[in-house]
């Protein structure tokens, strides 16, 4: 049986590159989108490999919306063994902490932050049906404590909570079997990375070594290209 995978946000950029890779590779992928035909249009631009996708449409940032895809999803496939909490926005780097928008940092925090945690807990019990289960969240270098700049304020400060969540939802998780990482695909030209980043699939990559570790791999640590990153 192949292994099921949820991408959140999986319409565009890292998570539409995730999804082929992964499906090349043989995964029930389900995407989600916050606009279904969004999701449906992407969805058919992926070639067709040895695994399956399939659009489910939720919002991260809604509790009903949440529920709707896990109740789908459970009365569709039982389990869920991979979830990549993908969907992200807003690269501020147009801001300065010092004169920081509030409220749009607070969006940002509502997606980056709340809305993998909101994810994270509703989709607990479809996980624990799965033998390998498995939980990568798309983080990034400027949430990094060690190397942190100046620029995009909200985007840094979700990030860096992220991380933190990151280590202790996979210490609450190990003794149940769950690897539970955060990776950086590192700064790739997506609509939100902008012009001047890396191409896709070696991003895409990235997230994928994470879906993939084995039984013994690591877990609560923060990756790119499978080389541990500092915090």
């Amino acid at each position: 049986m192949s292994t099921i995978t949820l991408i959140t946000g999986g319409n565009r950029g890292i998570g539409l590159e995730v999804s082929r890779q992964l499906i090349a590779k043989g995964h029930t992928v389900l995407l989600t989108s916050r606009d279904l035909e969004k999701g449906q249009k992407a969805a058919a631009t992926i070639p067709e490999g040895p695994g399956q996708v399939f659009v489910i449409e939720m919002d991260v940032t809604n509790t009903d919306s949440i529920n709707a895809a896990r109740d789908d999803i459970q009365a569709r496939f039982g389990r869920l063994d991979v979830l990549v909490n993908n969907a992200g926005i807003d690269y501020d780097r147009d801001q300065n902490v010092l004169s920081a928008d509030l409220d749009r940092v607070r969006r940002i925090l509502e997606t980056n932050l709340f809305g993998v945690w909101s994810v994270t807990n509703a989709f607990l019990p479809l996980l624990r049906e799965s033998d390998n289960p498995r939980i990568v969240n798309v983080s990034s270098e400027a949430g990094s404590i060690a190397g942190i700049e100046g620029w995009a304020p909200g985007y840094s400060t979700s990030k860096a909570a992220l991380n933190a969540l990151t280590v202790i939802t996979a210490k609450e998780l190990r003794r149940e079997g769950f690897l539970v990482n955060a990776v950086c695909p590192g700064w790739i030209a997506t609509d939100m990375g902008g012009p001047g980043g890396g191409p896709l699939p070696p991003g895409g990559r990235s997230v994928v070594w994470a879906v993939e570790l084995p039984k013994d791999g690591p877990t609560g640590g923060f990756y790119q290209n499978g080389r541990r990153l500092e915090w």
